[in-house]
């Protein structure tokens, strides 16, 4: 009896092991050779049209073509042709908001710079002391109260993953700045938290707003990442 529940103990365990190292594997495959099937079926009609019938053709044409359309883009040309088709997409009274939106998202992942949305990843104390939050630098803002300046950072802090999030206004000073490039908080983000580095270090602010003729010394809050 005792050596009957040894065996079911064992074999629940090395089958609850299976699944956990086959699972995010068969998720991965599913995944990848869905998107495969979905980029080739955009021309693989159009090769079946003139009787090739060869798997994959159509998905090395598809990212060739999307491989084209970024240097295209890239040109003055492109450039121009793209500012017109965005102006009459503007137009439109529904589809504004909808190609706004996706293009902001699409902004931020963006490997040029000078278009990039988040502009640096953030730590804020939010929302009650001791407790802190992965945020997205996105813009500066400046408030003038009656002869006095004040410059805040606007930080996008997601709150159901990266598409719905609340906007605060921090002062520079108070905001912790983790060593981590853009893609690096939206894998954290993306991924629950599971892909934190168990080590966080910060950027020295003087570095950051040494071009602005400005230093301030790193924050240090009560737990603060060092």
């Amino acid at each position: 009896m005792a050596f009957s529940k040894v065996i079911r103990s064992w074999t629940s365990k090395k089958f609850v092991s299976g699944c956990v190292i086959l699972f995010p594997l068969a998720v991965t495959f599913y995944i990848t050779w869905w998107f495969i099937c979905f980029v080739d079926g955009f021309f693989s009609p159009i090769y079946a049209h003139l009787g090739i019938n060869v798997f994959g053709l159509g998905f090395l044409t598809s990212i060739t073509f999307i491989f084209l359309v970024g240097v295209f883009m890239s040109s003055w040309l492109g450039a121009s042709v793209l500012g017109l088709g965005e102006l009459f997409i503007k137009k439109m009274p529904l589809i504004c908001h909808i190609y706004a939106a996706f293009k902001q998202i699409s902004a931020a992942i963006s490997p040029d710079e000078t278009s990039q949305a988040f502009k640096e990843v953030a730590i804020i104390r939010h929302p009650r002391i001791g407790e802190y939050a992965f945020g997205f630098i996105t813009s500066n803002v400046i408030i003038q109260r009656n002869a006095s300046e004040e410059e805040l950072c606007c930080v996008y802090i997601p709150t159901n993953h990266l598409y719905i999030g609340d906007i605060f206004l921090i002062n520079p000073k108070d905001i912790i700045r983790p060593n981590l490039s853009v893609r690096e908080g939206l894998e954290i983000v993306i991924s629950g938290g599971m892909s934190v580095p168990q080590i966080l270090s910060t950027v020295d602010v003087r570095s950051v707003l040494g071009d602005r003729g400005r230093v301030v010394k790193s924050p240090k809050f009560p737990g603060a990442i060092d």
